[in-house]
């Protein structure tokens, strides 16, 4: 089964075996925290809209793209886009909104604060 990959410092390391997802970002752990936010429950990795990779913060994405971030339209929130560090399970975006703050597989807690970061990953209301 292929495995999941960390990319730091364009250094590569296997996460989990049997999961096909690499984290990008700056110093990022198995679990993705990364260099800029590392707490026990920032343990989450998203995946850009405009480059299509999962990155541990968007300041790791800011560091290592040469392209400004874009945000994920309302109208995608169907998209799997939020990787649990934890167990790897990847949450739709309205799942991940919607959970609590907590993985909906294995129910690791998530950074409550991340809400307050939203608006830099995701379109918060719907345009007209």
């Amino acid at each position: 089964m292929p495995e999941t990959t960390v990319i730091s410092n364009t250094q590569e390391a296997p996460i989990v075996p049997g999961i096909s997802v690499t984290v990008h970002g700056v110093s990022v752990t198995p679990l993705t925290q990364c260099a800029h936010w590392h707490s026990p429950l920032d343990i989450i990795a998203i995946k850009h809209f405009c480059c299509q990779k999962f990155y541990a913060c968007i300041s790791c994405h800011d560091a290592c793209e040469s392209h400004m971030s874009s945000v994920w339209p309302f109208a995608r929130r169907d998209e799997s886009a939020v990787l649990c560090g934890q167990c790897k399970h990847i949450l739709t975006i309205s799942e991940y909104m919607e959970s609590g703050s907590k993985c909906t597989r294995c129910a690791s807690a998530f950074n409550p604060g991340c809400k307050n970061h939203w608006a830099l990953y995701f379109e918060l209301s719907k345009e007209l």
